[in-house]
């Protein structure tokens, strides 16, 4: 009997040698440049209400505090479409969600345990989501979200909306496994998702050099031949001209991207964490050379912005987050009720 002829292999799909284009800092307007400073000071003083509030029991089990990495939400996520992309981070969720333009009482509430809460109170300060924003978490498992932002993605390509995935992870994070699964789909299905790899340069309580061989981490990704850029995370122009880059780069149908933003975090991993692994003279050297909200204080100062505007703005943003506490102390908890709603009972 003659043998059958042997199939010939698929085509392999021609790779893209293709790089972007080495992102500009952002040209800002005044008015702009204000509206960043806004956003991040409404971040670092709600992110100090939660501090305070979790000290006097308020909050209860984790919290993870975004003070220092401010540039990076406000940045990337100004400019984003807000009708179409969606946006998925880690545990240290509360500044994206204030990026996004989210009412910081609901989340307070949220933070506090309320009924009010974005949530419903029911997920607290790792869980916090809103389809309505496109915010879709908020997720304790470390890297989980990674692979859920790449389903986001094919999503968007599926059905053709035109948006974008913004799926946020740490430094520790991109050591996970399910992360380079989620490369290699991404890249061969040419999915609309830029990853961006918040490098705080601490993993917990180690130092990225110590857990990781390739500590440049916008590099991890060249096995599966996406592209990747390291971007001044202590600068919001810097983070906004990188996300201009990365969108068209992905919205031209060339795949997935990589940003990795150098940051750094005040305060320890998490209110539990005293940060021993570190001096206070490099947290004070870091807040001293590279704070991204008196960066751009300067900057506004350059434009004429007066000292006396700056201040009216700050007194506004500690009455808006006096408020969100105030709001989140009185409102009432969940009704008991609440136990047996949002869960899933069906048979599949």
């Amino acid at each position: 009997m003659a043998k059958s002829p042997v199939r010939a292999a698929a085509e392999p799909p021609i790779p893209n040698r293709e790089r972007p284009a080495e992102p500009q800092p952002y040209q800002a307007s005044k008015d702009e440049l204000l509206d960043f400073y806004k956003h991040m000071l409404l971040i670092r003083r709600f992110e100090e209400k939660a501090g305070q509030l979790y000290g006097l029991g308020l909050i209860g089990g984790f919290c993870h505090l975004y003070i220092g990495q401010e540039a990076v939400a406000v940045g990337l996520q100004s400019a984003l479409n807000g009708d179409t992309d969606s946006v998925i981070t880690g545990y240290r969720d509360h500044g994206h969600m204030l990026a996004y333009g989210i009412d910081p009482k609901v989340i307070m509430a949220e933070l506090t345990g309320r009924a009010a809460g974005i949530s419903k109170g029911k997920g607290g300060s790792m869980h916090m989501f809103s389809t309505e924003h496109k915010f879709y978490g908020g997720h304790g498992i470390v890297g989980a979200q990674v692979s859920l932002g790449t389903g986001l993605a094919f999503k968007h390509k599926y059905s053709g909306d035109g948006g974008v995935c913004l799926a946020y992870f740490g430094d520790g994070a991109a050591n996970q496994g399910q992360v380079y699964e989620s490369f290699n789909m991404a890249q061969l299905w040419g999915l609309p998702i830029i990853y961006v790899i918040e490098n705080n340069q601490y993993a917990m309580g180690t130092s990225v050099n110590r857990a990781s061989s390739e500590d440049q981490l916008y590099k991890r990704g060249e096995s599966f031949r996406i592209p990747g850029i390291q971007v001044d995370g202590m600068d919001v122009l810097a983070c906004r001209g990188a996300a201009e880059e990365a969108l068209a780069w992905v919205r031209a149908g060339k795949g997935p991207i990589i940003l990795e933003m150098k940051t750094y975090r005040y305060r320890g991993h998490s209110m539990s964490d005293p940060a021993k692994y570190r001096s206070r003279e490099e947290v004070q050297s870091v807040r001293d050379k590279s704070d991204p909200i008196e960066h751009v204080k300067k900057l506004l100062n350059e434009q004429g912005v007066a000292e006396d505007e700056l201040k009216t703005v700050e007194q506004a943003i500690r009455k808006a987050v006096n408020e969100a506490a105030d709001f989140a102390e009185q409102t009432p908890e969940p009704e008991m009720g609440e136990l047996y709603t949002d869960v899933l009972v069906e048979r599949y």
